[in-house]
């Protein structure tokens, strides 16, 4: 089977994070698995995404969304220059990119169908407050998962932290993907 093209903002945003010497961007993998949960997002749904980078998953995020105007997209990006380039490609009206500390601004933000944590703030540190802004039914995405990536005993001993906060949540149903760069996905269960 042939691997289909890559939309065209997916296209453009890998290239702005080529031009601009960025590697931190959400692989495609993770790309398509973010469009496919944007798509499910109920009518009127949230959607936060932890580190916009250079605004790969976001722009795989609004593929999924393709068509629709009644969910909104929260990104957040620490760093000012790297937000600046994202927003350079033009974003729809639905999309806001907030540049700040993750896990500051968490508690203010609301609750969320779908996270897509894929920056520090939020993941490796701060779990708690995003799992706090996850809505009952909601989708979890954390990537850069695997172990197998990560040369530093500090890094095991994040990805560490992570899991064991994830399976700390007795509310959370988990799964782990070893595609990628370890993709773990979490689902709020109704209370």
């Amino acid at each position: 089977m042939t691997t289909p093209p890559l939309p065209a903002p997916v296209q453009a945003a890998v290239r702005r994070a080529a031009e601009h010497s960025f590697p931190y961007s959400c692989e495609r993998v993770a790309g398509e698995l973010l469009a496919v949960l944007a798509a499910a997002v109920p009518a009127g749904g949230r959607i936060l995404e932890l580190g916009t980078g250079a605004g790969v998953g976001l722009a795989w995020i609004t593929h999924g969304l393709a068509g629709r105007t009644d969910a909104t997209v929260l990104s957040v990006e620490h760093d000012p220059d790297t937000a600046e380039l994202a927003a350079s490609a033009g974003l729809p009206s639905w999309v806001t990119l907030t540049t700040g500390d993750a896990e500051a601004l968490l508690p203010g933000l609301g609750r969320f169908d779908l996270i897509f944590a894929d920056a520090e703030g939020g993941k490796w540190s701060g779990l708690d407050l995003t799992l706090r802004a996850l809505a009952d039914g909601g989708v979890l995405l954390l990537d850069d998962m695997d172990p197998g990536r990560y040369e530093l005993p500090e890094h095991h001993r994040s990805i560490a932290g992570v899991r064991a906060g994830l399976a700390a949540d007795g509310g959370l149903v988990l799964t782990d993907l070893p595609v990628g760069t370890g993709i773990i996905m979490a689902t709020r269960r109704p209370r």
